[in-house]
């Protein structure tokens, strides 16, 4: 492991276990009630649930609003985009349209949103 990884909140932290381990194809290690565990050779990506008390202040609403106002997105990389743009919507979330696609010094970025909403990036090196 690399040290690479990040840490999503979420109020199902199942369903947003499942969105991300098929679109960034990454393995489930652990699934406890409060978090589960994805990896993959180069990184790592908790999933955590928030607490009952302040889940109970957010609404995901259906289909999920982007949160846009956060100040940190989470960048992932992957070996096709247009591949987990096909996986995602089957798992609740969304990756942007190949129009959305830029470069970005030696790669292709895109960005998406999980089922709550959460806002990430995708990064498919250039050949």
């Amino acid at each position: 492991m690399s040290g690479i990884g990040a840490v999503v909140y979420a109020k199902d932290h199942r369903l947003v276990t499942a969105f991300y381990a098929a679109v960034l194809d990454m393995a489930t290690v652990e699934v406890e009630d409060d978090f589960a565990l994805l990896q993959s050779d180069d990184t790592e990506l908790v999933v955590v649930r928030i607490p009952e008390e302040i889940a109970a202040e957010i609404d995901i609403a259906e289909p999920p609003v982007r949160r846009g106002e956060q100040t940190v997105k989470a960048v992932f990389g992957v070996s096709s985009i247009a591949d987990a743009r096909a996986v995602a919507p089957r798992f609740g979330g969304i990756v942007d349209p190949p129009e959305a696609e830029r470069s970005f010094r030696d790669a292709v970025v895109c960005d998406g949103h999980d089922p709550e909403g959460n806002v990430f990036q995708l990064r498919q090196l250039e050949p």
